[in-house]
């Protein structure tokens, strides 16, 4: 049996530490509980250690979480691929998408949040390696996306994410991030106002917050290997 809450405790403690070694600002980088396919009671038990941000996969599971733990000041996020019929939910009911790579899907979010005060934040997804079966629009068509996304008035772009392809050890882990931090800092210096690089998972978050990552998602090390 997992040990939920200290497992929290344990990688904050380890974000913190990799902060000052890498001379980040303290709590300059957000942990977010990857709890798909985690029960509400696994949710609830990270809520009781501290744990705000959670990021979840899909929608029909999702929902039932969300609203049994309305009562609750949870952030949201979704992380996992959008269906196109699927966008009405995630504008209704989350804070955060980082998976967004086509405009369409954009405009249907921003379409859906009109009944919303609150305006809906959106990571990009970046696929850095070019891989043909991952999510995520090339290096090069970023701005582009960024400018057309400027006339929705229900979303903030808030940054980019990535999942790069696996890499075992901690050198390579951090070439493929600085990578990404690259676009992200070429970005901020032509004026977007972008604060948010969602990079980083259990088995690679301390390069990443070395690289740059200001949110880093975590699944495994808190909940233990996911249910099947």
């Amino acid at each position: 049996m997992e040990n939920i809450k200290e497992n929290i405790l344990k990688i904050k403690k380890d974000i913190l530490q990799s902060e000052v070694k890498f001379s980040r600002k303290k709590n300059s980088v957000t942990l977010m509980a990857v709890s798909k396919t985690q029960s509400t009671g696994n949710i609830l038990e990270a809520y009781n250690a501290g744990q705000r941000h959670f990021g979840e996969n899909y929608i029909q599971e999702s929902i039932e979480k969300i609203i049994e733990l309305k009562d609750l000041d949870i952030i949201w996020h979704f992380i996992g691929k959008i269906q196109s019929n699927k966008a009405k939910f995630i504008a209704e009911n989350y804070d955060w998408v980082h998976s967004i790579d086509k405009i369409s899907t954009l405009e249907k979010l921003n379409n859906h949040r009109k009944s919303i005060k609150k305006k809906i934040n959106i990571c990009i997804q970046v696929n850095i390696d070019s891989e043909e079966t991952k999510s995520g629009i090339f290096i090069n068509e970023v701005e582009k996306f960024i400018e057309q996304a400027n006339d929705l008035k229900q979303i903030t772009i808030r940054g980019i994410m990535a999942i790069p392809m696996y890499q075992p050890d901690y050198d390579s882990q951090f070439k493929t991030f600085a990578k990404i931090k690259d676009l992200f800092d070429s970005l901020v210096k032509k004026g977007y106002k972008l604060d948010t690089l969602s990079i980083g998972m259990s088995s690679d978050y301390n390069a990443a917050i070395a690289a740059g990552s200001t949110i880093v998602r975590i699944g495994t090390s808190i909940f233990g290997e996911r249910i099947k």
